[in-house]
């Protein structure tokens, strides 16, 4: 008794916002006590309603009231704690705006710490008490606080919802079970909760296994982000290497050049220069016997004249200026026409290689996991059309060139080294790289085979059909089955007859997949090979009658 009297003194001096012993208490106008910046922290958050109000009585004021401390209540509390009071205890806690109040407290409620699903009522922890002391109810089933005990009451019969109507799909009373929902089929709520547990439990593996799926995706996919940063970082490291030798050995080649000009260049100038001394010497030489003979001829001795006459006349070999002949500008200019050239070249090189290592940046592809679902599939749609070229003439192509029909009376088409001379096929225009996905409508009686097939596939003869070679891969759509062909070898398939076929291709994987398409996509059929050129999707009528049509993807 003497405890629960200081629990209550206890619970007298405690603030209701922050639930412990008044610290510097202020008392506002309508008579509650609290902590001062408990007070001022609750009325800061009201200032811009322009209104404050009492937490606990909810009254209002109009202006913002001044707050002074409560000095008795102070003196009072300094007192009270030198006789061991302290702050309330956990389970004495009042319940706030988000708390689940005890709804057997009178006044202020306290928190409840349990709902009870057999009184439909929260309790505190003292009003709980009699549910672990009194025999009844120990039965009763207790579970964390919820304010939305009411939800279980029928709105109708105002009684606990104990049944579940599954025929309506719905929490019903006992009531409700022998009248509205009379005849239907009802059971306890705990046995469907028994069921909808087994099914949730169900889910939540499945659930669980593909976190577990995700989760190891998401690893390899880190894995291969970190591979493509590794892969780029050492191709840039050897690209710059490369072109750096490039660069190396054309400054390399560059330095030759100049090094050959310029020994020629001095050899040549060293030869031009020597004939050009003898030259010089020899017009000296020309010139002192020009003087002589001048001389001579002015001597009026005609004995000294004759006798000198001779000597003077000898001559040297003179040098043959006929071999000199001059190019102006043209002494190196077949060297710059010659580089000129080389640049020219080296120009178209880069060209049609820059384009190449372009091609072959960009079909850097990430080997994605093959699509879950139809959405995911028509990602990769791509538009497809018949080239008329390639068609048998007893297929007749309409639809703009999407839709093929097998026909009885031959059409005269004109010749074409492209065209199916013995199987009534048919190629597409398209080259099929990449990821592709398309769909082929398959109707009539008979065989149809949807396809795909290198291009250099043989136009004539029985190893022209699709399926009977190693340049192409067919599904043979039977009324109620299928077939996979391929180098002539016949594989039985399993699966639901459905008048669509789904064909996903990623070119880079090797992969090849044929999907059943209706409500869902089952898979029939998928090969895991290597494609060594381009694909076209290709169409094989087997009856006058039947069709196959490409599908407009939506």
């Amino acid at each position: 008794m003497a405890q629960q009297e200081n629990q209550l003194e206890q619970v007298k001096f405690c603030c209701s916002i922050c639930l412990d012993l008044l610290k510097d208490p202020v008392t506002i106008p309508c008579g509650h006590s609290y902590c001062m910046n408990c007070i001022k922290g609750f009325w800061d958050g009201e200032d811009q309603k322009g209104i404050h109000s009492c937490p606990q009585c909810r009254k209002t004021f109009a202006a913002r009231p001044v707050l002074g401390k409560s000095t008795m209540l102070a003196d009072l509390l300094e007192e009270l704690k030198k006789t061991g009071l302290q702050a309330a205890p956990a389970d004495h806690c009042y319940a706030g705006a988000e708390d689940v109040a005890c709804d057997f407290c009178s006044g202020r409620k306290l928190k409840a710490i349990k709902s009870c699903l057999s009184c439909l009522v929260s309790y505190c922890k003292k009003h709980l008490q009699p549910h672990y002391d009194v025999a009844p109810f120990k039965k009763h089933k207790l579970v964390e606080p919820s304010k939305k005990l009411q939800e279980n009451i029928c709105s109708v019969h105002d009684e606990v919802m104990k049944m579940f109507c599954r025929t309506d799909q719905k929490c019903i009373c006992y009531l409700c079970s022998v009248e509205e929902h009379k005849g239907h089929d009802t059971v306890s709520a705990a046995a469907e909760r028994t069921e909808r547990q087994r099914e949730l439990e169900g889910s939540r593996q499945q659930i669980q296994q593909r976190i577990q799926d995700a989760e190891k995706d998401v690893k390899l996919l880190q894995q291969e982000v970190e591979a493509i940063h590794q892969s780029a970082d050492k191709t840039v490291e050897h690209s710059q290497m490369i072109f750096t030798e490039l660069i190396r050995l054309l400054q390399k080649r560059s330095s030759d050049v100049k090094q050959q000009i310029r020994s020629q260049q001095e050899a040549e100038g060293s030869r031009v220069k020597e004939l050009q001394k003898k030259l010089e010497q020899e017009i000296t030489e020309l010139k002192r016997k020009d003087a002589e003979l001048k001389q001579l001829s002015h001597t009026e001795d005609h004995s000294q004249f004759l006798l000198s006459c001779p000597s003077v006349a000898a001559l040297s070999e003179s040098t043959d200026s006929s071999s000199i002949k001059i190019r102006p500008l043209r002494h190196f200019e077949d060297v710059t026409a010659a580089v000129s050239e080389l640049r020219d070249k080296l120009q178209d090189i880069l060209r049609e290689e820059w384009t190449n290592i372009s091609l072959r940046v960009t079909e850097v592809d990430v080997l994605l996991s093959e699509p879950k679902s139809r959405a995911g599939f028509l990602k990769y749609s791509c538009e497809i059309k018949l080239d008329p070229n390639t068609t048998n003439t007893r297929l007749l192509l309409s639809e703009g060139n999407r839709k093929v029909t097998g026909i009885k009376k031959p059409q005269s088409y004109s010749d074409h080294a492209d065209r199916f001379t013995v199987w009534f096929q048919v190629l597409s225009r398209e080259s099929l790289t990449g990821r592709c996905y398309w769909e082929v409508e398959v109707r009539g009686g008979g065989k149809v085979i949807v396809a795909v097939s290198y291009k250099n596939i043989s136009r004539a003869g029985g190893e022209g059909g699709f399926g009977r070679n190693d340049k192409s891969w067919a599904l043979c759509c039977f009324q109620n089955s299928y077939e996979f062909w391929y180098n002539n070898m016949e594989t039985s398939i399993s699966g639901p007859r459905a008048s669509r076929v789904g064909v996903y291709l990623d070119h880079r994987a090797g992969i090849l997949s044929f999907y059943s398409v209706s409500e869902t996509m089952t898979l029939l059929h998928r090969v895991q090979t290597t494609f060594t050129q381009p694909l076209c999707a290709g169409l094989w009528l087997w009856e006058s009658g039947d069709t196959a049509e490409l599908c407009e993807m939506k």
